[in-house]
C-alpha cells in the first residue's frame, strides 16, 4: 500500500493501519504539547492526541520504549536504529541532531523532580549507554557505547567504558 502524503487525513489513516511512521508521530506530538485557539485546533490536537497515545502504546508494547511526554527535543533526533528499547525521562532536555542508538537510557536517580540529565547539540549517544542524574553532556559530544555516564561532559569530548572517563577533549 502506498502512502499518501498530500491529504493528511488519509495519511493519518494509513499510519494506524499499516505502519508507524515515527516522523509524523514527532511532529504531531509537538503540535499536541502546543496551546491552542478555536474549535476546529481543539479538535485536531484531540486527533493527533490520538494518534500520540496510539503510537506511545505501540512504542511500550512492541519496541520496550518510553519517552516522557514532557521532553523537550529541540529537533527531531536522528534514531539509526529505530526506538528499540529508548528510555528518556519526562523531564530530559536535548539539543539538536542528537544521534541516539538502541537501549539507551537518559533517566534520574529517583531522589528530585528535575533530576534528568540535559543533552548538548551534535551529541551521539551510543547503543546501551546510560546518562543519569541531573548532568549535562556539551555540545559534540561522542558517547561510547554501554557508557554509564553519571558527571558532567565538557563540549567536544568522547567518553567510554562502564563507568564513563574523557578520553578525547579537542
Amino acid at each position: 500500500m502506498k502512502v499518501n502524503k498530500r491529504n493528511p487525513v488519509i495519511h493519518f489513516l494509513q499510519c494506524l493501519i499499516q505502519h508507524y511512521d515515527p516522523e509524523r508521530y514527532w511532529r504531531y506530538r509537538d503540535k499536541v504539547m502546543a496551546p491552542t485557539n478555536g474549535k476546529f485546533a481543539l479538535a485536531m490536537n484531540y486527533i493527533r492526541l490520538m494518534y500520540v497515545k496510539w503510537c506511545d502504546a505501540y512504542n511500550n508494547a512492541s519496541l520496550g520504549t518510553d519517552i516522557g511526554r514532557g521532553a523537550r527535543f529541540a529537533s527531531i533526533p536522528d534514531l539509526p536504529h529505530g526506538l528499540n528499547g529508548i528510555i528518556i525521562n519526562p523531564n530530559c532536555v536535548i539539543g539538536r541532531n542528537a544521534k541516539i542508538f538502541h537501549q539507551v537510557t537518559l533517566g534520574d536517580y529517583g531522589r528530585g523532580e528535575f533530576d534528568a540529565p540535559t543533552i548538548g547539540d551534535n551529541v551521539t549517544i551510543g547503543a546501551g549507554a546510560k546518562i543519569i542524574g541531573r548532568i549535562r553532556i556539551g555540545d559534540n559530544v561522542k558517547i561510547g557505547a554501554g557508557a554509564i555516564v553519571v558527571d558532567d561532559v565538557p563540549d567536544n569530548a568522547t567518553v567510554v567504558g562502564p563507568k564513563a572517563r574523557i578520553i578525547t577533549k579537542d
